[in-house]
């Protein structure tokens, strides 16, 4: 509990001081991640942000290891073998219900991206997931969020997790090989597997969880998907770490959003396109939209998440869990998450202007949409609320953005804005 409540005292303390990230040392430059398949498109944010050198130039010297599923990776974090993890939003509400400490600081996935896919003899009978009893379904890995997506499908029509097999098949090659030699009667497992197997005729998807219309069919509601987690300790200790790690993700994510997927193919490793470019090339475009554009959490994500997890294991089902204690943004009374500190090479990048000598912010007044006043006074009535941050931080980003444009909230990163200014 202190951890949590040091942690949450970090996490305040970062918000408030929004032009002071670029010129803090980082309290350590190495850092562990562990990811469980890489090579997936889950992670592909992970890979950009890799392969694009934004860890190094946010100071970061970072060692990935690659592990067969999600729960190996949560199990290197666990055990002392990672510092990081980019894995499932999961893993810090079932970890809160063991009384272990996560902490997701950077959403990476808008939605999860999972396909449930059946073999074409298997598929020819099914009508719903009362269906699934008594098959072979390969997963990542058991105890992951492929695992978890089939688990809630099935209870939701009464049956129970021994009702069906579960075979850890990775992410690889190795989930069309157990396809091929019929080693399960259906996968559920990210792009490119499932378009492969899909494009190959040897699977139908039956589930579909790589558009926002799929995931609430699925789950009944938005659901986080791949994020940045750690222990509470970790982040306690190594906050200017974090908000480092964190800045290059976004730029990561920026980036992604701002190419189509021929481009992002080309970045992307050689082997990872499974020797068929084009087959690659359209699982990038299936997935584009999953991917987050600024690295926030969608609102009643974790709620949804935690519905889900609540309905079949039995550790979330009795224990308290607060929310609040899972996310940086949800731990934060007044801001957002880490993701709401661009540095100065994020903000160039994505076309948000900086603070300059000479510019309103710099000569004690604030601006937007034409709307000038006094830092630390009370706006016009005509700039929303959204905006009023600016007038309360006097070191915060300048701002031009359409402040009353729908869904804006008060006190949301500048990385908002950045969207509205490019319209």
């Amino acid at each position: 509990m202190r951890s949590w409540l040091s942690a949450a005292a970090v996490a305040a303390a970062l918000i408030f001081a929004p032009g002071t990230a670029p010129a803090q040392k980082l309290e350590t430059t190495k850092v562990r991640l562990a990811v469980g398949g890489k090579s997936s498109l889950y992670y592909l944010p992970l890979t950009v942000t890799e392969r694009l050198g934004y860890f190094k130039e946010a100071g970061l010297d970072v060692e990935i290891s690659d592990f067969a599923g999600g729960a190996k990776s949560l199990q290197a974090l666990v055990g002392g073998s990672a510092d990081v993890v980019t894995g499932s939003f999961d893993h810090t509400i079932q970890m809160q219900a063991k009384n272990q400490s996560i902490v997701a600081v950077v959403q990476l996935g808008r939605f999860p991206g999972f396909g449930l896919a059946l073999r074409k003899d298997k598929a020819a009978n099914y009508k719903g997931p009362a269906d699934l009893k008594g098959m072979k379904i390969g997963v990542t890995a058991p105890g992951s969020s492929t695992h978890f997506m089939v688990l809630y499908m099935m209870n939701q029509v009464g049956l129970k997790p021994e009702d069906a097999s579960f075979i850890g098949t990775g992410s690889g090659g190795t989930v069309v090989a157990a396809v091929q030699h019929g080693e399960v009667d259906g996968v559920s497992n990210a792009d490119p597997m499932i378009t492969k197997l899909e494009r190959d005729g040897a699977v139908k998807v039956v589930a579909d969880t790589r558009t926002m219309e799929g995931t609430i069919k699925v789950y009944g509601g938005p659901y986080p998907a791949g994020v940045l987690y750690s222990t509470a300790s970790f982040i306690e200790k190594n906050p200017n770490t974090v908000q480092a790690l964190v800045n290059a993700f976004v730029r990561g994510l920026k980036w992604v959003q701002a190419h189509n997927a021929e481009e992002i193919a080309k970045m992307m490793p050689e082997e990872y396109a499974l020797g068929d470019k084009a087959l690659f090339i359209e699982a990038i475009k299936a997935n584009h939209a999953a991917y987050s554009p600024d690295g926030r959490f969608l609102k009643d994500a974790p709620e949804t998440a935690y519905k889900v997890l609540k309905a079949f294991d039995p550790n979330v089902q009795n224990a308290k869990i607060d929310l609040a204690k899972t996310s940086s943004s949800k731990r934060r009374t007044r801001g957002t998450s880490f993701a709401a500190r661009p540095n100065s090479a994020h903000a160039r990048e994505s076309g948000h202007p900086e603070e300059r000598t000479g510019s309103p912010l710099s000569r004690g007044r604030a601006e937007c949409n034409g709307n000038s006043w006094p830092i630390k006074k009370t706006p016009p009535r005509s700039v929303s609320a959204s905006c009023m941050a600016t007038a309360f931080r006097p070191r915060s980003w300048r701002r031009r953005c359409r402040c009353c444009a729908p869904r804006r909230r008060p006190f949301r990163s500048s990385s908002r804005s950045t969207r509205s200014r490019s319209g």
